[in-house]
């Protein structure tokens, strides 16, 4: 739930910021001068550039989510082998991280076409705390869900 809520408020942070951008680059073409006009066009693409890129995560997130409520219903969901306990933040220690890590990238070198390994390797990027790994990985879960739906 957490994740959800910081989610929604970086959403309507970037909507308050590009909406201010975009008034801003819109009245700056208005000017009239050559130089302002420039940098309004500059500024209206720095919105547009921000608005993709915030879409593209929130739909990542949204199909992740997706995934892991069938991975849930599947009985599939990571798991933490015995002996590794998680702290009350719910991280875990780097060497438990390690060790469950190493066990999900082995998990992809078996099944490379698995869409469920590889959305348990991406959890596992999050535990050893590799947020841009672990989003790439999570990419791959998806395309290869999507693929095996079609």
């Amino acid at each position: 739930m957490a994740g959800k809520l910081g989610a929604v408020f970086t959403v309507l942070v970037m909507v308050m910021v590009s909406s201010a951008m975009a008034v801003t680059g819109v009245s700056l073409l208005t000017s009239g001068d050559l130089v302002q006009i420039g940098v309004g066009i500059g500024v209206l693409l720095l919105v547009g550039v921000g608005v993709v890129l915030v879409l593209g995560e929130v739909r990542l997130g949204a199909a992740s989510a997706r995934l892991a409520r069938q991975l849930e219903a599947e009985g599939g969901l990571p798991y933490d082998p015995p002996g590794v306990v998680r702290l009350a933040s719910g991280r875990l220690e780097k060497d438990d991280a390690d060790v469950i890590f190493e066990e999900r990238r082995r998990e992809v070198e078996a099944a490379q076409e698995d869409w469920r390994a590889w959305w348990r390797l991406a959890a596992a990027y999050g535990d050893a705390r590799d947020p841009r790994r672990g989003r790439r990985a999570m990419r791959r879960a998806v395309s290869l869900e999507r693929a095996s739906r079609d």
